[in-house]
């Protein structure tokens, strides 16, 4: 028997999207213990190198992005559409849009800075 409490059933649609810095913007849906989010980027969009407790995969299902992790973005791998990424817990990391994209982040647990609005590093142009 399903569990009923905690169903959730969400369209991507029907969920406004969050404007973030340059023309980045996202769309979340968080569980108790994980997190997914829709994330578009316009080719040439950043994402500054942060670190998090999280684990966290990274599917593009368009575009193409060039992440560069480690302490000074020593490790650079293009992550194309169809491809995933998974990212350790307080690794960090760094994307930049190659090409206009949309990708989906999964983390666990959910990113509570995503959902207090405190991710600065997304949320200004510095």
């Amino acid at each position: 028997m399903i569990e009923k409490s905690g169903l959730q059933h969400h369209r991507w649609a029907d969920i406004p999207e969050e404007s973030l810095k340059g023309s980045i913007t996202r769309r979340l849906i968080a569980a108790e213990r994980m997190m997914i989010a829709q994330i578009f980027l316009m080719k040439g969009d950043d994402v500054p190198r942060h670190s998090h407790h999280n684990e966290q995969i990274t599917y593009v299902l368009s575009g193409k992005l060039r992440m560069l992790l480690g302490e000074h973005g020593e490790r650079e791998i293009i992550v194309a559409a169809g491809e995933v990424l998974v990212i350790p817990p307080n690794v960090p990391h760094a994307a930049v849009a190659l090409e206009d994209t949309l990708d989906v982040d999964v983390f666990s647990p959910p990113r509570e800075d995503w959902l207090n609005k405190s991710d600065a590093y997304l949320r200004n142009d510095t």
